[in-house]
């Protein structure tokens, strides 16, 4: 698919606006467990994999010397069987409790605003800039920009300033980082803490994936000036924020496993051997049914190519937030 015409004037607009944060979406989606495209999961009991992953984002010809490795198809299959291990405890629980799953959340945010000082080169934005962040994702996440609905809203809770040299900028996989987010991080499981700094190593961002037991390095780090009105170009339009939500949510990339029958996991994302950077209209890396899937969310390509999420993924993160963060 190549790029929708309109959409840039969507997110022009989007920047515009600060009152959109405020808004919540009410697209609902149904709850269907998820069948896993990959090996089957056991169906006993399994620990819970070691979080030894994030994901990241990362910049049209950059090569960050620390950015985190793609999943191994042992350690996809390790996080599908521990998925299918939550579904099962939560139905449980449910069928105790008389608690049905959720077919639509309104997930609370707070907001992480990493600063070497008080100038905007040291980190220091405006709070518009957080709220068309905001504004983005709800407006992804509601399909509004031409993907599929997904059960998702984001409600901004609180904005947190932090000024500190030591964690500017910010270090994926650092003592530094570790240090951040036990010190900020806040609300429980289905609270989405976004850090904002400076990043090491051309990265735009970085995200955990959903675990059963919270820790404090749960959340996304966002790199500042890829957020709406920022200085990242190319990736100035919010969607670095988007994807990343899509890992926390339980999104792996859609060229996760390449060429690979599994792939992403998701049925309707087509194969994609590699990341698609720019916008590649046309690009086809997989002799499998579909062109590459260049204008999803969870690909690299820029801010401006990128619009959708298809239904199979807005399942996928439904079906993992009734698993691990739904209270």
């Amino acid at each position: 698919m190549g790029l929708r015409p309109n959409l840039l004037t969507r997110r022009t607009a989007g920047v515009a606006s600060t009152t959109l944060a405020l808004l919540l979406s009410t697209a609902a989606v149904g709850v269907v467990p998820a069948a896993s495209a990959f090996s089957a999961a056991p169906t006993e009991a399994c620990a819970e994999p070691a979080d030894v992953h994030s994901d990241a984002r990362v910049k049209a010809g950059a090569h960050a010397k620390h950015e985190p490795n793609e999943l191994t198809a042992k350690e996809t299959r390790e996080r599908e069987a521990d998925l299918a291990a939550a579904l099962r405890e939560r139905a449980n629980f449910r069928a105790g409790a008389g608690a049905a799953a959720l077919a639509t959340v309104t997930i609370p945010v707070v907001v992480h605003v990493i600063q070497e000082d008080s100038t905007r080169a040291g980190g220091n934005i405006p709070d518009s800039m957080i709220n068309s962040q905001i504004s983005v994702l709800n407006q992804a996440y509601a399909g509004a920009t031409g993907g599929a609905a997904t059960a998702f809203s984001f409600q901004l809770q609180k904005i947190n300033r932090v000024t500190n040299p030591a964690w500017f900028p910010i270090v994926q996989g650092s003592s530094a980082e570790r240090s951040m987010k036990s010190s900020l991080r806040e609300g429980g499981k289905n609270t989405l803490n976004i850090y904002l700094g400076e990043l090491s190593d051309d990265l735009l961002g970085w995200a955990t994936f959903p675990k059963r037991r919270l820790d404090s390095m749960d959340g996304v780090v966002v790199l500042t000036e890829s957020l709406p009105g920022g200085t990242a170009t190319n990736y100035n339009q919010g969607d670095t924020g988007t994807h990343e939500v899509g890992h926390w949510l339980n999104l792996y990339h859609t060229f996760q496993g390449g060429c690979r029958a599994s792939g992403d996991g998701v049925s309707d994302t087509p194969a994609e051997a590699e990341p698609a950077y720019q916008c590649p209209t046309g690009r086809d890396t997989c002799t499998a049914t579909g062109l590459d899937p260049i204008t999803n969310f969870m690909d690299y390509t820029y801010d401006t190519c990128m619009y959708q999420f298809t239904a199979g993924q807005a399942e996928r993160m439904l079906t993992a937030w009734n698993a691990y963060r739904a209270a």
